[in-house]
């Protein structure tokens, strides 16, 4: 293993799973939050992780860090973690946290991973892998990715069991997306559609940030590339009013302290994802398809939200490969750039097959 150590940085529900997977996986693993959680199945320490002397003091002694904070602390970690020379993993989906970490990437001696978890993530995993199925032309490659309630209630139906800093910023920021094979900005909440996964009636909008760098790498080789995020009906033209009519758009923090406030998470949660690509193979135009929707999961004896694990997993996995070789383990990696077969043969990515987790 190249990567010994880990250090998990933010120890919230994500985080703490994150460090109980490392360790599964078997490696050393040390959690860092201002006020650990006690009782975690791996070691802790105190540290406040907006103090970057005190961070640049502490990533020398581990082989690679993962943060599972906010996103707009990544770009500081990542700095970091780069100057100190260790390993780096994240669960960004904000555009510029992940520019800033490709230009730190062309000097590092180290692998730099932002974007591993559900979108971007194994979602870009999950699309390209479909996209290589084809021998000629490719037509389209579609990403949807949700995670919901299963019992929804109230006109939003949502929780916020993901990060709701993280979701206004990419209900409010440009969307990157490829048409008619070039690479274009479009809006947020727009492009309605209708989706049914398992009978269950849904709907997909754009979102910014869920494919990472694919836009980049799949620019002149698809006609058309795209990401929406999955919600129950009506959710879309309710978060344009609230954000755009009202300006809220215009005040992030207090769009954040609003909703989290109306919508808390919920423990019976569901993620959906839904990954197309057309194209053509053997001179016949055929589409391509992935759609699963993943329940609460027991593991190592605790019962984890959807979100949670699908999430972690995805990150766990990731670092995974880079230790044993099937990655660089050195400079920037792309979601897109990970085989499929080899991410779900790693011990977490495993449970993404596991029928128990499968709707």
């Amino acid at each position: 293993m190249t990567i010994r150590t880990v250090a998990v940085l933010g120890l919230g529900k994500v985080g703490t799973l994150v460090g109980t997977l490392l360790k599964r996986a078997g490696f050393e693993t040390i959690g860092l939050d201002l006020a650990p959680p006690p009782g975690l199945p791996f070691n802790t320490e105190v540290l406040d992780l907006t103090d970057a002397s005190a961070l640049t003091k502490k990533l020398p002694t581990v082989d690679a860090v993962i943060s599972c904070l906010p996103f707009s602390l990544n770009m500081k970690v990542s700095s970091i973690a780069h100057q100190v020379g260790v390993h780096y993993f994240d669960l960004t989906e904000d555009v510029g946290t992940t520019k800033h970490i490709i230009e730190l990437s062309a000097t590092a001696q180290k692998a730099m991973v932002p974007q591993c978890g559900l979108a971007p993530g194994i979602i870009g995993i999950l699309g390209s892998s479909l996209a290589r199925e084809f021998d000629g032309p490719l037509r389209s490659i579609e990403m949807r990715v949700g995670a919901l309630p299963q019992h929804p209630r109230g006109l939003l139906g949502y929780a916020f069991n993901w990060s709701p800093e993280g979701v206004v910023n990419e209900y409010i920021k440009e969307c990157e997306i490829i048409r008619a094979g070039k690479k274009t900005v479009i809006p947020p909440l727009e492009d309605c559609e209708a989706l049914v996964i398992n009978g269950v009636q849904l709907e997909a909008f754009t979102t910014s940030g869920g494919l990472g760098t694919m836009c980049d790498t799949y620019e002149g080789q698809v006609k058309s590339l795209d990401y929406k995020s999955i919600r129950y009906p009506g959710h879309c033209s309710l978060m344009r009013f609230f954000l755009f009519e009202l300006h809220l758009d215009q005040d992030p923090d207090q769009a954040v302290k609003i909703l989290a406030n109306a919508k808390p998470p919920v423990l019976e949660d569901v993620v959906y994802l839904h990954a197309a690509a057309e194209g053509t193979h053997a001179g016949r135009m055929l589409r391509r398809e992935f759609v699963r929707a993943y329940r609460p999961l027991e593991i190592e004896g605790k019962l984890w939200t959807a979100i949670s694990w699908t999430t972690a997993a995805s990150a766990v996995s990731v670092i995974e490969m880079v230790s044993s070789g099937a990655l660089p383990n050195k400079g920037f990696v792309k979601q897109e750039d990970i085989p499929l077969d080899l991410f779900l043969a790693t011990k977490s990515g495993s449970l993404y097959t596991d029928p128990a987790a499968i709707f």
